[in-house]
């Protein structure tokens, strides 16, 4: 497993955000019984930051809390029977799936975790196993997708023990 994490600002949470992003998705790989080693990039950023990559990949101009940019199509989410034939999604200097990217915004993350009226963790935590969600195919386009994503996301979490609280 290899998490590439890129912090472009200057902010310290007060908590271990290394850690967590890799507890959140070693839970979330475990969880989903991803069967392959992994390669995913975390940047953590600003709302400057978020809105450039935003407008350049979405073309939406405006700042977001989290993006998740996959490298994997799947015909349904969660299931993996089909990367092993494709090699296009392994390094090929380490042998690992290549998941994709996540792309966290620090000011959406204090203010989405003062508006809900949980901590900065949780908010933290809760926006990276949202991010692999997506990185697994999952999505919530639909009421009943968005169902069975919150699900997962509750359940991540808490394995975890990252609660509202």
């Amino acid at each position: 497993m290899t998490i590439y994490i890129e912090n472009e600002i200057d902010y310290k949470f007060d908590f271990d955000y290394e850690k967590i992003a890799n507890d959140v998705v070693n839970t979330a790989i475990d969880h989903l019984q991803f069967p392959f080693e992994a390669e995913i990039s975390i940047t953590i950023t600003d709302n400057d930051g978020i809105q450039s990559i935003n407008k350049e990949f979405r073309e939406i101009d405006s700042p977001t809390d989290v993006l998740s940019f996959p490298m994997i199509d799947y015909e349904e989410a969660g299931k993996f029977d089909h990367i092993e034939a494709n090699d296009d999604f392994f390094n090929p200097e380490t042998g690992e799936v290549i998941l994709g990217d996540i792309v966290l915004c620090v000011p959406r993350i204090l203010s989405q975790a003062e508006d809900f009226g949980h901590s900065v963790l949780r908010e933290y935590a809760f926006l990276i196993a949202h991010s692999m969600l997506h990185l697994f195919g999952f999505d919530h386009m639909t009421e009943a997708e968005a169902t069975v994503m919150e699900q997962k996301q509750r359940e991540i979490l808490d394995i975890l023990n990252i609660t509202r609280d």
